[in-house]
């Protein structure tokens, strides 16, 4: 790890908090490894930004947002602190601060505690969190709804700071759907569902849910079918402006990635609504992509209903009767979790 504070002073991070021998480091710098994002051109990105612009107005805006992107590393430092440069923050009435703008803070599967933004925080924030004594495995999980530019990571000086164990899986899985997959409205991003799944099985992901904006374009298509991944999760219903739309797109989208990935696992879903009704015609579109895929011989595509996503909450898991509060999520993560388990996909 680089020191370049010794040679050029105003590479060194200044900080307010107040704990004797906190030395920061930006987490681009090994050992920290980043994943589900990656940083390019002064912001971190869950997709190129040619690719992003070229989808629509709604990808561009939203593709830098760093739902998914998780920072790791081992030390044994009494505390973590952050030091963020952020865009903008914004602000919802149904969304929790520490949800769009948060980051939150894991040893192991353990929730420690969350990086909190000030309420009068517009461009960034630094926050410390203390630890119990020992070796931990961190994970520090991104906003959902916020552009992060910057983020240094202040341990104590005389700590231990050394790379974290890698996933099980190489390859990531790739999540596709709307704002409900990008993670809103979770009170931190580690209740997003597919954090409580990386949690449960040890597994990377990326997360591609556009708020509004996940409508299966070619474009993104495109994109998508050339990820190296391990697993695939369509869940665009909610995107889609019509059932016209999504009869042209949601096979379409499925046969792309089949044809690119032969072999990995495909979960193909309804809207997470416990009270859907499974025979609506948008509903049967999604049915007849899996139904077709099992008719050409297809064995390892999988089917999951609102119903069965939404099982364990059933209509007391969202703020909004749409968009799922944290007992919605693990109700989520639990009925994609349960299939994965179920038929080893992760090939555990």
């Amino acid at each position: 790890m680089s020191n370049i504070e010794k040679v050029d002073k105003n590479f060194a991070v200044k900080t307010e908090i107040d704990k004797d021998g906190i030395k920061f480091y930006n987490c681009l710098e090994k050992p920290f490894e980043i994943n589900g994002v990656y940083y390019d051109n002064g912001r971190f990105r869950r997709l190129p930004e040619d690719v992003a612009k070229t989808v629509s107005e709604g990808v561009h805006v939203l593709h830098s947002h760093t739902a998914g992107g998780r920072v790791r590393f081992k030390t044994n430092s009494p505390y973590v602190a952050i030091s963020t440069v952020m865009e903008e923050i914004g602000r919802w009435s149904h969304f929790a601060p520490t949800g769009y703008a948060g980051f939150d803070l894991y040893s192991g599967t353990e929730y420690i505690k969350t990086f909190r933004p000030p309420v009068d925080a517009t461009t960034g924030y630094e926050s410390v969190i203390d630890l119990p004594e020992g070796l931990h495995e961190i994970t520090i999980n991104m906003p959902l709804y916020s552009h992060v530019k910057e983020l240094y990571i202040g341990v104590d000086e005389n700590a231990i700071i050394d790379a974290p164990n890698p996933y099980v899986n190489e390859k990531p899985i790739v999540y596709y759907g709307s704002s409900i997959t990008q993670g809103g409205c979770a009170s931190r991003p580690g209740r997003a569902y597919q954090s409580v799944i990386s949690r449960r099985f040890n597994c990377d992901y990326i997360n591609l849910g556009f708020s509004g904006s996940a409508k299966g374009e070619d474009e993104i298509v495109e994109y998508i079918k050339n990820l190296d991944m391990c697993m695939f999760v369509q869940d665009y219903d909610y995107n889609a402006p019509s059932t016209e739309h999504l009869e042209n797109t949601h096979e379409k989208l499925f046969k792309a990635v089949r044809n690119a990935h032969p072999d990995i696992p495909i979960i193909i879903a309804t809207r997470p609504n416990f009270y859907a009704d499974e025979n609506t015609e948008r509903s049967k579109v999604i049915k007849k992509t899996y139904d077709n895929a099992v008719a050409s011989g297809d064995k390892n595509v999988y089917f999951v209903t609102g119903k069965e996503l939404m099982a364990l909450c059933e209509n007391e898991g969202t703020v909004d009767n749409c968009h799922p509060t944290d007992f919605g999520f693990e109700s989520m993560a639990r009925a994609f979790g349960d299939i994965i388990e179920k038929y080893n996909l992760l090939n555990l």
